[in-house]
């Protein structure tokens, strides 16, 4: 057994120096599920084989010594050698060293495994598209179960729940490479009209308020943008524009149902399909989001973001948003 645990753990350290060095494509959910699947089973046959194991050889070593002093007793010698066997018995009974790294880690995975599948999922924010709500650094956490619980890796829809409302700042699987994770706002839901037609905001013919708001100082850009507070649904939040970047959206790609979009020079207007929602980031004039790349189906939500837990730089950033 020694072997064969020396050798699981050596592959999955081997993946995971693989994924940090980017020779493989990662799945943190698919490695803690196979992680939790694992240890699980150590931990079981611990419980069941290896541990009664250890207990009956520590129980027939003090039956030995018994039977030992019983022997001599009967033999008329009674002054012997006093042996304490319970140094012995502790060495019997500990765990060896491939089951102290997998079942004895089992309580700790099947924890985060469950805390992290179906309660909150802790994400960081590497890019600043949705500037200026979450800054890059911000640690979030992510609902997992207000949109529905979902079984983890495959995602399959297990409780209905909320459907994500407008103004809502959710994480999904981007479209185009359902490996990695996006965070945009939710804009428009299945069956509106969405249009962006220079730099202004109409969901089903009705314009989103867009009221001005002193500039926002990019620390990281070292400049001023444009700031204004919009309202999607009940949700209030500020959005930023940049006066140097045109309305025309360059480098589209193809996406299913790109036919519900039409382009122009002014921006985009889409139909959003059933079963699918239109997003865009805050700092709308720098982010790629659904006027490039389509729409987001319902399987690839992960969660609704609500909470920063830490940002490092900034310690007066932790707290809710919308």
């Amino acid at each position: 057994m020694q072997a064969i645990t020396a050798a699981v753990l050596a592959a999955f350290v081997g993946y995971a120096g693989a994924w940090y060095f980017d020779k493989v494509e990662g799945n943190f959910a698919l490695l803690l599920f196979l992680a939790t699947v694992v240890t699980g089973v150590y931990w079981v046959a611990e419980r069941v084989y290896f541990l009664p194991q250890r207990r009956a050889a520590a129980a027939k070593l003090e039956a030995d010594a018994a039977t030992r002093r019983a022997e001599l007793s009967a033999r008329g010698i009674t002054q012997t050698d006093t042996v304490d066997i319970r140094e012995a018995q502790q060495k019997i009974l500990m765990q060896p060293w491939w089951l102290d790294w997998t079942a004895g880690l089992f309580p700790v995975i099947i924890a985060v495994f469950v805390l992290r599948s179906f309660l909150f999922e802790p994400f960081k924010i590497p890019s600043g598209s949705m500037i200026p709500t979450l800054l890059v650094g911000d640690l979030i956490l992510v609902n997992k179960f207000t949109y529905g619980l979902r079984l983890p890796v495959i995602n399959t829809k297990l409780t209905d729940g909320t459907p994500p409302a407008r103004g809502d700042v959710m994480v999904f699987r981007y479209p185009p490479k359902p490996s990695l994770d996006y965070i945009k706002r939710v804009v428009g839901v299945p069956g509106d009209e969405v249009a962006y037609l220079n730099k202004r905001l109409t969901i089903n013919g009705k314009p989103v308020s867009k009221d001005p708001r002193p500039d926002y100082f990019d620390e990281d850009a070292m400049r001023y943008f444009k700031q204004f507070e919009e309202v999607l649904g009940d949700k209030r939040h500020r959005i930023l524009n940049d006066d140097d970047r045109p309305a025309f959206i360059a480098g589209i790609e193809d996406f299913p149902a790109k036919e519900n979009c039409r382009y122009s020079v002014e921006g985009v207007t889409c139909k959003v399909p059933a079963g699918h929602y239109f997003m865009m980031g805050d700092n709308r004039d720098n982010s790629l989001d659904s006027r490039y790349w389509g729409f987001v189906p319902d399987r690839n939500i992960v969660g609704r973001a609500f909470f920063i837990w830490m940002n490092f730089g900034s310690l007066k950033r932790i707290g809710s948003f919308e």
